[in-house]
This record gives structure tokens, C-alpha cells and sequence, in this order.
């Protein structure tokens, strides 16, 4: 039945009619779609530049451009925060205090009485407290013999933490436990483990272990 019905419309109309108001709509959209782009009053938004995706400083510095020597608006988390002027190139930039957690920072600017649409958008995350890091195995001050010249360095962190032990990636497995298994020399052997995350905080714990050939 539809091949029948695209054979008749073909018959009747031809197919260069077809194609043309085919044309006609893509156009009519492409119209519409930029209309309150082109359309007197329409005020661009600003575009900020690139954000942290996580820090642990409570203080950052927000900047971007937008229409040069106008108002612009930040809004963090869609709570109006500040504002500030930007200047005869269309810069501006504020410094903010963040809150715990996440924090969507955005912004408007504002001419004569109307005010843009939200600039792009980003999500930093403010987070200041030091990772987990425990240490399960071995003990602080472990002698280990001949036959043991290795040793597994085994622990639990948080979720989302990297793990090093003395400078090399620790394996995370189930339940934030990491393990490393560490060749020894001869003698005392410091050990460091460090957590660290994505936002900058560290946790560091440093055992020693002695083997005996």
C-alpha cells in the first residue's frame, strides 16, 4: 500500500515538485531555528572559560567573555551569586567562594533591561578532606626471610581514589581494596603509600618492612 501511494504522488506531482518543497521545509526550519538569532533585541550569551572538574581550594577564579562594557551575571547552582562589568573587550571575571560538593557554575549578561540565556555551563566539585587510607598488610616493622622476596602490599581507600605505592599505580579492586605486590632488597625497605583524589587531596602513610636473604 505505501509503494502504491509513493508511486501515485510521484505520477501526479513529478518528482522535481517532491524535491523542491522538500527543500522548502528543511529551509522553513532551519529558519525557525535561528530566527531568535537574527532577530532584533537577541542578546548573546557569554562563553566561559574552562573550569577545574574538581579542587580542593574553597576560592576560584571564574572568567569568560561576553558583549564588551555590559553586566554580567553569575549563577551558581541557579542561585543568583554576583556580578560584575565586563570590559571594553568583552572580559570578565569573578573569584567566588564554592560550596561542598558540587557546584554548576553558569552565567548571563544583561543589556538595557534584558538579560541573555545561560553561557555554556560547567560542574566543579569542591571537596577538601583527605581520602581514606588504611593499611592492612604487612605490618609496620615485618621481618621477612629468603624465600620471601616480595611482598604484597594490601589496603582499603575510598571509591574514585588512585592508590600509589612508592610511585607505582596500586591495582583497586571490589570494595576500594588495593594490593601491590613490592620486590624487596636486601635490608630495610621503605615503603610509601600514597591516596590521592581527582580534587588534589592526599593521604600518605609510610611503613618499613626488613628482609633477610
Amino acid at each position: 500500500m505505501g509503494i502504491l501511494l509513493v508511486l501515485f504522488v510521484l505520477f501526479k506531482f513529478g518528482l522535481e515538485t517532491i524535491i523542491n518543497f522538500s527543500l522548502f521545509l528543511s529551509g522553513n526550519n532551519d529558519t525557525q531555528n535561528s530566527s531568535s538569532k537574527n532577530k532584533v533585541g537577541y542578546i548573546p550569551p557569554p562563553v566561559l572559560d574552562p573550569l577545574p572538574l574538581a579542587t580542593n581550594s574553597a576560592r576560584i577564579i571564574i572568567s569568560g567573555t561576553s558583549e564588551k562594557e555590559k553586566t554580567v551575571i553569575l549563577y551558581v547552582n541557579k542561585l543568583r551569586r554576583d556580578t560584575t562589568e565586563s570590559d571594553s573587550n568583552g572580559y570578565f571575571l569573578f573569584e567566588e567562594n564554592l560550596s561542598k560538593g558540587e557546584n554548576l557554575i553558569q552565567t548571563t549578561v544583561k543589556k538595557d533591561d534584558k538579560e541573555s540565556e545561560y553561557s555554556n555551563f560547567y560542574v566543579v566539585l569542591f571537596q577538601n578532606t583527605p581520602p581514606k587510607l588504611e593499611i592492612i598488610s604487612p605490618a609496620d616493622g615485618t621481618s621477612l626471610k629468603k624465600e620471601d622476596k616480595s611482598v604484597q602490599i594490601q589496603g582499603q581507600t575510598d571509591a574514585g581514589i588512585t592508590i600509589t605505592v612508592n610511585g607505582f599505580f596500586a591495582v583497586i579492586g571490589e570494595n576500594n581494596n588495593f594490593s601491590y605486590i613490592l620486590s624487596l632488597h636486601d635490608g630495610d625497605n621503605e615503603i610509601k603509600i600514597v591516596a590521592k583524589d581527582s580534587a588534589g587531596n592526599s593521604s600518605e602513610k609510610v611503613i618499613k618492612v626488613n628482609y633477610s636473604p
